[in-house]
């Protein structure tokens, strides 16, 4: 596809109204618009809560922070200030928000649209639009719109700049991330205590990482419970985080935006994957994925990430667990045996295909 038609040094907006991994997910599109136009003012509208993971990007120029939830009068005056400003506005969900943000602000317009009437509508007020393609990874859907602005790729995702922080290990050390967002994500307790003292049996300090929800701290209290940890839980921000997962030995998280953060940064990751898909939501290695992620697998490698599954035939169903609701048990990730994870883990501690830069604090 041709080149989109704008100026030499044009003002882009790429609006970005999802949660923290999906955020980073996008951090190739941002660096591939940057590669194409060096000279570009890039900004990103995303929300309040998500903005940190975009904290350091050289692509960038600035961060619009929008609340989650916002009044009429709040999204009015966004709209207002919006208005015309760029000469390029992209979204990159099909939704009707984040698509009419870029109608408002773009004097060039393109999003993905969905093959309904809604899309139809959409595409009289865009200039360029993408098909939504189902069974597509999150990282290859924001390529597929560096294709249709007619840029190149770059397939690196971009984490937060590492910052300095106190309290890290003086020796070599695994991170592990044991509370994901929501409970139908979540290994068992027994499983993380069993994987955190095998690893301190082989001289490595463990560091847990968490967020600072009094709900995710209890969980944690009871998953650390008598386990010799070092608790970072709702201690870091998320460039110190990108920080201290840089310099890891290896990290352990379930499906979360931590683990795609861990990836990015280049440590050896290790992701315990339940009902969510992989080929969709898979953690995206440096270097890009030059082979896509299966469906199922008892443990896959792709560059610096180990994906870890214990399948059953109905895995992975892409469903809220078991009990179809967030707060569910999803009995694939009760079957995952601590065996099953240290044998990825092993792999990830001796493999020398995980090269990564040293973040630098």
């Amino acid at each position: 596809m041709s080149r989109i038609d704008i100026p030499p040094r044009p003002r882009i907006l790429v609006i970005a109204l999802r949660r923290l991994g999906d955020v980073l997910l996008t951090t190739p599109l941002i660096a591939s618009l940057r590669k194409a136009w060096p000279e570009a003012t890039i900004d990103a509208l995303v929300f309040a809560d998500t903005a940190g993971i975009l904290a350091g990007n050289t692509d960038l120029n600035g961060v619009i922070a929008m609340p989650p939830r916002r009044t009429a009068a709040q999204s009015l005056a966004l709209a207002a200030k919006l208005w015309r400003g760029y000469d390029l506005a992209i979204s990159t969900q099909s939704g009707d928000r984040p698509t009419f943000f870029a109608i408002i602000a773009g004097r060039v317009r393109v999003a993905p649209v969905e093959a309904r009437a809604t899309g139809s509508i959409k595409r009289r007020f865009l200039n360029r639009t993408l098909d939504i393609a189902p069974g597509v990874h999150r990282v290859e859907e924001m390529l597929r719109l560096a294709d249709v602005l007619g840029i190149a790729r770059e397939s690196r995702l971009v984490p937060p700049r590492a910052a300095p922080f106190d309290g890290a290990p003086d020796g070599p050390y695994v991170v592990i991330h044991a509370a994901p967002m929501f409970r139908y994500k979540q290994w068992t307790a027994s499983g993380w205590r069993e994987v955190a003292q095998a690893l301190r049996a082989r001289g490595l300090a463990v560091v847990a990482t968490g967020g600072p929800a009094a709900d995710e701290r209890a969980y944690l209290d009871d998953v650390w419970r008598g386990v010799d940890v070092r608790r970072m839980d709702g201690a870091l921000n998320w460039a110190q985080l990108a920080g201290l997962l840089g310099r890891a030995k290896v990290f352990i998280g379930p499906d979360t935006s931590v683990t795609h953060l861990a990836a990015a940064c280049g440590a050896p990751t290790v992701a315990l994957f339940g009902p969510t898909d992989p080929r969709l939501w898979g953690p995206w290695p440096v270097g890009g994925l030059s082979q896509p992620w299966a469906d199922t697998g008892a443990v896959q490698q792709r560059g610096n990430v180990w994906l870890v599954q214990h399948a059953f035939p109905c895995t992975p169903c892409q469903l809220e667990g078991c009990e179809r609701r967030l707060g569910s048990y999803s009995a694939c990730l009760d079957a995952l045996s601590p065996r099953q994870v240290m044998v990825a883990v092993e792999e990830a501690l001796s493999s020398q295909d995980a090269l990564r830069p040293v973040a630098k604090t």
